[in-house]
């Protein structure tokens, strides 16, 4: 009978190449997961495969290589780089005698040690539960045993099918209770769509300095610190800017490569302030020796969650360590594009204003609409809004509408609820009827 290992805080760390065209592999990021996880690694071990195993993921000579770095080292636990299945897994626990963790896991682990609000915990508890269900048919050789007694033999319930059925209940109150918070997350958003106020949303990989913005530009007191995912919960915060209307500050969720999808389902209800935002401030560590790969790896991940088409700014932050003197870039029309600064010392922060400035300057525009009957959809958004002032209806059966909201909302109207440049009557003059 197999009984699975406890584990341990000393780990070894795995790491398989896949792709003969990747050269050079960095291992800095899967290093600081682990330790972000609490473990202590002691080894290190590489390879090559074309493609993984179908049984251990490595083939069975690393395999022995593993188990015998981890018997040498006392390591009760084994980290891979990748994601493993399920049945895999259990191999692997099996004939390395230690507890095995994939990638996936181990972010979730993270996860769960840095969430701190009631929609933060609940978010992390449905992503292990929806990874842990497909992981049910270990090593645990009790989930097979029918129970007995007199009375209770023959054709029964297994232990196994008594676990997925808790846990498919414990998922479904956890989805009903997050429902209920995303609804209270909407009022709020709607109060300050009436407000006209735009929001800022800080987007970026991992420790690239997103909190120590926040802090500096809000003056909150966000939990920073340099390790990856060091904050969990988004937090919203009033920013006062010279020359344009205040604006929300939002302070959201790092991403990372190869992102499980288990987080991105779970967290997309908080990661909406990002889908909604009238602008996002892409935070760069200037410092990251790939740059242009992280980069590259958070817009996929915006586009994943449906944020690819909202405007961005993009923050390229801690000057301080990469030499570079703070400065703004502008694009050829003249738009501020990017803008180089420090958050630990402050350098560049006045550039970074006068750009949010800028790009969120307009003010409140208030004109007129000339809706067709097919627009009802965007109708009932602008009422939504609170956005109307007044409505008449045309001799076709036209809406024809008097809106006042912020420049930004106008933006937001135009990208994501269709409105059409041909329905603005007259450069917003008063229609006649």
């Amino acid at each position: 009978m197999f009984e699975r290992p406890q584990g341990g805080e000393c780990a070894v760390l795995v790491h398989l190449t896949l792709d003969r065209a990747e050269e050079d592999p960095d291992f800095t990021e899967f290093r600081e997961l682990a330790a972000s996880a609490g473990a202590e690694c002691v080894a290190l071990i590489t390879g090559g495969r074309s493609a993984p195993d179908p049984r251990l993921f490595v083939g069975s000579g690393k395999a022995e290589e593993i188990r015998a770095a981890a018997q040498q080292s006392g390591a009760k636990l084994v980290i891979f780089d990748h994601t493993l299945s399920p049945s895999q897994e259990r191999n692997l626990e099996a004939f390395l005698q230690c507890r095995v963790v994939d990638r996936t896991r181990l972010i979730l682990d993270i996860f769960a040690q840095r969430a701190r609000s009631f929609e933060g915990k609940l978010q992390v508890e449905l992503a292990q539960l929806r990874h842990l269900s497909t992981r049910l048919v270990r090593g645990w050789t009790h989930l097979e045993r029918q129970r007995g007694g007199i009375g209770l033999r023959g054709p029964g319930e297994t232990q196994l099918e008594t676990d997925r059925r808790l846990l498919a209940d414990r998922i479904r109150q956890i989805r009903l209770r997050l429902a209920r918070v995303e609804r209270q997350r909407e009022q709020g958003r709607k109060a300050r769509r009436k407000a006209d106020l735009p929001t800022v949303s800080l987007v970026g990989y991992t420790n690239a300095g997103k909190s120590t913005l926040f802090n500096a530009l809000t003056q909150a007191q966000v939990y920073a610190a340099d390790q990856l995912f060091a904050t969990l919960d988004p937090t919203l915060r009033r920013l006062e800017l010279l020359g344009a209307e205040p604006v929300i500050l939002a302070d959201t969720v790092g991403f990372i490569s190869r992102l499980p999808h288990e987080l991105v389902a779970a967290f997309r209800a908080t990661l909406q302030e990002t889908c909604e935002a009238n602008l996002l401030l892409h935070v760069i560590d200037a410092h990251h020796p790939d740059r242009d790969g992280v980069i590259a790896q958070v817009e996929a991940v915006l586009v994943e969650i449906g944020a690819g088409d909202v405007p961005q700014l993009q923050v390229f932050n801690k000057i301080d360590l990469s030499g570079e003197a703070p400065q703004l870039e502008r694009a050829n029309d003249g738009e501020a594009r990017a803008v180089w600064l420090s958050a630990a010392t402050g350098a560049g922060l006045d550039l970074l204003s006068t750009a949010l400035a800028e790009r969120l300057r307009g003010g409140i525009v208030q004109g007129w609409l000339c809706l067709p009957p097919s627009a009802a959809r965007l109708r009932a958004r602008l009422f939504h809004l609170g956005a109307v002032v007044a409505e008449q209806t045309g001799p076709a059966g036209e809406s024809l509408i008097e809106v006042r909201t912020s420049r930004g909302n106008m933006d937001l109207l135009c990208r994501r609820d269709g409105l059409q440049a041909e329905w603005v009557r007259s450069g917003f003059e008063a229609p006649v009827i």
